[in-house]
């Protein structure tokens, strides 16, 4: 059975580091910091508004928390794969653009080690970098030439964690996951005269080698026979990334490329400490309803090497479940109904001129449904979530955003490990 674990794990492994490379999104706000920032919410936990630091099932994985590993069935190997297609509207002033783009979202497995241990190997992305965009404007002193700036950005960075939950006693369970991060992040802005000339590229590339590490407790309390409730509280390890950073201007007239000030700056990048606590009330097995909150420690922490171009972050988030039966006759009984909310600030302090502004608030709603695929006794679920999000600028010099995005999940929940008998 072990042989059998290790094996699968292996081409998991493999089949994570190919999926890396299909990372996509397109946001201007990315050229920013380190990107949009992937907060571990797989497909379910995205339709309930991203909640999950006190869910606990035996249906899925939550990554969010590594506690909840100890919920799962002790006969069930859970394997999870999602993806999301993206449409954002842009809107500054009178501007409007729209992109579309596809994104590989995660993979995981998940199994039991022992009565009181289980353990999730999973790829998730870190953040993701995004952009092409061109502004143009008037040269002082000079009525007839104009110069033209290409913001281009691209990259991300992603993670492969091993985690594990260990039941302490009936109702409490602690976890902890352990990832290697990686990546590589590119920005580059490209001047160009109207009248000719060399074009100028300056460029900033950074790749990052490091570890990533986050932990967890889940304690639940029975109310009644039909009713408990559940706490969750998480913590992510801030530090300063093992990373390199090269940075240079480049002088091309088109065919001849001349670099200036070339540098190499080392671990000129950092991560914040952040703190979930979440809180969960679960009715039999038809009703769940779970409200979170996060702080991100973002102020101090070493961007390019500067440390005042962060903010702290928190976001508010809500969401439920509703499953009508889960052996009903009626397929749509059988269905699992999710809805959620969140509100978040940004992270970012944004350089307006000579002064910084606070990058926009963030508000998302999310529906979705997860689909039962059960043929004999198997639980597999498809789920589909729908989601939109309006990025709020601080002032109205700056870029609005709507996003719709729809993501799918299938979770394939098998009896892999189950001993059968014949008589």
């Amino acid at each position: 059975m072990l042989s059998k674990k290790i094996l699968v794990g292996s081409c998991f492994i493999a089949s994570a580091t190919i999926a890396s490379a299909q990372i996509s999104t397109n946001s201007p706000y990315t050229r920013y910091g380190l990107g949009d920032m992937f907060d571990q919410s797989f497909t379910n936990n995205a339709a309930m508004g991203g909640v999950g630091y006190a869910l606990r099932t035996n249906e899925h994985i939550n990554a969010m928390n590594p506690a909840s590993y100890t919920a799962v069935d002790s006969l069930s190997f859970i394997f999870d794969a999602g993806m999301s297609l993206k449409s954002s509207n842009f809107q500054e002033g009178q501007y409007k653009s729209n992109a579309k783009n596809a994104s590989f979202d995660y993979i995981g497995m998940q199994f039991r080690l022992h009565p009181r241990l289980g353990m999730t190997i999973g790829y998730t992305p870190f953040s993701t970098v995004g952009y092409n965009f061109t502004r143009t404007k008037p040269i002082d002193n000079s009525s007839d030439v104009t110069i033209s700036n290409n913001f281009y950005g691209d990259g991300g960075l992603q993670q492969i964690f091993g985690g594990l939950g260990f039941k302490v006693f009936d109702h409490l369970s602690i976890g902890a996951n352990i990832g290697y991060l990686y990546g590589k992040l590119q920005y580059q802005t490209t001047a160009t005269l109207s009248n000719g000339g060399d074009q100028t590229i300056t460029y900033n590339t950074v790749s990052v080698s490091t570890y990533h590490a986050s932990f967890g407790l889940q304690y639940t309390q029975p109310i009644n026979k039909t009713d408990e409730i559940t706490l969750g509280l998480t913590y992510n390890l801030g530090h300063v990334l093992n990373s390199h950073d090269t940075q240079g201007t480049q002088i091309t007239n088109g065919s001849n490329y001349s670099v200036v000030n070339e540098q190499r700056i080392d671990d000129s990048y950092g991560i914040p400490h952040t703190y979930g606590a979440g809180l969960a009330w679960k009715h039999q097995k038809n009703l769940t309803v779970e409200a979170d909150y996060t702080l991100q420690k973002w102020s101090g922490v070493k961007y390019n090497n500067r440390t005042d171009l962060y903010q702290d972050r928190t976001k508010v988030a809500v969401g439920a479940e509703y499953l009508p039966k889960e052996y009903g006759r009626n397929y749509l009984s059988r269905i699992r109904y999710r809805v959620g909310a969140y509100y978040a600030n940004s992270n970012l302090q944004i350089p307006i001129g000579q002064n910084m502004v606070k990058g926009p608030d963030e508000y998302g709603v999310s529906f979705g449904f997860g689909l039962p695929l059960r043929l004999y006794q198997r639980n597999s679920v498809l789920s589909i979530t729908g989601q939109y999000v309006h990025a709020k600028p601080s002032t109205s010099n700056m870029l609005s955003e709507n996003r719709f995005v729809l993501k799918i999940g299938l979770t394939f929940n098998e009896h892999w490990f189950m001993k059968w008998r014949v008589n």
